[in-house]
């Protein structure tokens, strides 16, 4: 009598079959158990040959995983090139050199602070400072340069004084307001951040179980390390989900994407308009450069520059040709209010409302892109006078992102003229170091501070929020002195220069 699981069990390929295959002519990779042929797409991989050939013949599975969606392989990969099941029994384990930074790391994670000790957002950054592997903590938190937008975008907002009104009535106050049509219970959405999973394995599906609770909007990203459908699948109800899109070179695939969205109910599409080449995140840079390895030459090496990391590895695809005559071709391509995120000067809001987008997003891609560029905060102050003078203040939704920490960061953006605002890294820190619980407690925080300072600026509801509320004249000047924002300068990282080598001792050498 035949047993199926024994005939299935011989005819998967062993550890030795896939291990023999572990050069340029043949390469072979195991992910999540099964084995793939790589070998013709070692020229084409976006980070290199190089990171690929490190993983020849073994089970590749811990470092694909973080920095591609699951439905990578089936999408890009010849079927001819699936090899099948591997005995994973049968794989050779590697044994991985002892790190001391990681043995530290592991020590630290157990002295970490008790979630109800983060009293605001900043307290999920200096945790996860601590406590994520060096890699993902430099891809999260650097900034393009000489990171002085990315400080910025945070500083700005301290430029900004209130002036608030007395003796109205605020014993209820409502924040609740509308997002292209969607109520939403606070003023922010949850913006586009790439690879969730260098945070917490079960990555940007954590956001998306936050957002519901908290009835706010999650942004998926293009470059998620969740499939777009793992993250729509995970909402529940009538929870509402936006796109960000980085348009593709080949047309034909955007629209695929643009399309299988709407069709999967998103109700938004936010095309990224700042980034047609990645900006230099040195921080990120430096922590990737022990992953090159010191055995380069012996495998021919090769001229693939992976300076930019994770970063470079997955967005070779964008397009940099990407331009204003684009726009018409989306708006016939999709229902889906469409909005052009990472618009940076008032010209181009106007241009944008005359091409006939339905928002923008006022942001300069978290600082990660051109340094010293202004924040979205400032460009804001500058847009809506304008838009108010041509009577276009209501033809469009702005938003803006970028350095958002407390809520009155966002009561500030919203009397300025914003319709919310976009929060990225307080999210993916709380995620990292203490999952959904801490992006929940991230989200309760901002609206309990949310319910103090409209009371206390004398506003019961968003509606009421205006211009009158604040005094923006410290945002004209670039030199106006800041108050120094102790929270924000113990958790920077500044940036380092080159270290020296470190030399190993053989103890057994003769003296």
């Amino acid at each position: 009598m035949n047993h199926p699981s024994n005939d299935a069990q011989s005819k998967k390929l062993t550890g030795k079959e896939v291990a023999k295959h572990n050069s340029r002519e043949s390469c072979w990779v195991i992910i999540h158990g099964r084995a793939y042929d790589v070998t013709e797409f070692l020229p084409e991989h976006p980070g290199g040959p190089k990171i690929i050939l490190n993983y020849a013949g073994k089970d590749a599975t811990e470092e694909y995983e973080p920095i591609h969606p699951p439905d990578t392989l089936e999408k890009y990969l010849d079927k001819s090139k699936h090899l099948g099941e591997v005995a994973m029994d049968t794989v050779k384990k590697e044994q991985k050199e002892e790190d001391p930074d990681e043995e530290a790391r592991q020590e630290r994670i157990k002295r970490m602070p008790i979630l109800e000790q983060c009293y605001n957002l900043m307290d999920f950054e200096a945790v996860a400072r601590k406590v994520m592997k060096k890699t993902a903590w430099a891809y999260y938190s650097s900034g393009a340069d000489d990171e002085i937008t990315m400080r910025e975008n945070h500083s700005a907002f301290h430029k900004i004084w209130f002036r608030p009104r007395i003796l109205e009535d605020v014993e209820k106050v409502d924040f609740s307001t509308t997002m292209l049509g969607t109520k939403v219970d606070i003023p922010f959405y949850v913006t586009a951040t790439a690879l969730g999973k260098l945070g917490n394995p079960e990555g940007e599906v954590i956001l998306t179980r936050g957002a519901k609770k908290h009835n706010v909007i999650q942004m998926i990203p293009t470059l998620a390390s969740c499939s777009f459908d793992e993250i729509m699948d995970a909402a529940e109800g009538d929870q509402v989900q936006w796109l960000q899109l980085y348009v593709n070179k080949n047309r034909d695939i955007t629209k695929r994407i643009v399309q299988h969205a709407e069709k999967r109910g998103c109700k938004g599409l936010f095309i990224t308009v700042d980034a047609p080449q990645l900006g230099r995140r040195e921080k990120d840079m430096r922590s990737k450069f022990s992953d090159v390895g010191s055995n380069v030459q012996s495998t021919g090496g090769d001229n693939v520059d992976r300076s930019q990391g994770a970063a470079r590895a997955i967005s070779s695809f964008i397009d940099p040709s990407l331009s204003w005559k684009d726009i018409p071709w989306f708006l016939s391509i999709t229902k889906m209010p469409i909005l052009l995120k990472g618009v940076q000067r008032v010209e181009d809001v106007i241009r944008a409302i005359e091409v006939g987008v339905h928002g923008v997003v006022l942001s300069n891609h978290g600082g990660r892109q051109l340094d010293f560029a202004r924040s979205g905060i400032e460009v804001l102050a500058e847009v809506m006078p304008v838009l108010r003078e041509r009577g276009w203040q209501d033809r469009i939704e702005i938003y803006i992102d970028g350095g958002v920490r407390r809520a009155t960061d966002i009561i500030k953006a919203l009397c300025l003229g914003a319709k919310g605002v976009g929060i990225g890294r307080p999210f993916l820190y709380a995620m990292s170091t203490y999952g959904l619980p801490g992006v929940d407690r991230a989200m309760q925080l901002l609206k309990d501070e949310m319910e103090m300072n409209m009371r206390l600026i004398g506003c019961s509801s968003v509606g009421d929020l205006n211009p009158t509320l604040v005094d923006t004249r410290g945002l004209s000047l670039h030199s106006t002195i800041v108050p120094s924002d102790t929270l924000g300068l113990s958790v920077y990282d500044p940036l380092i220069g080159p270290k020296e080598k470190s030399i190993k001792v053989d103890p057994k050498a003769k003296l």
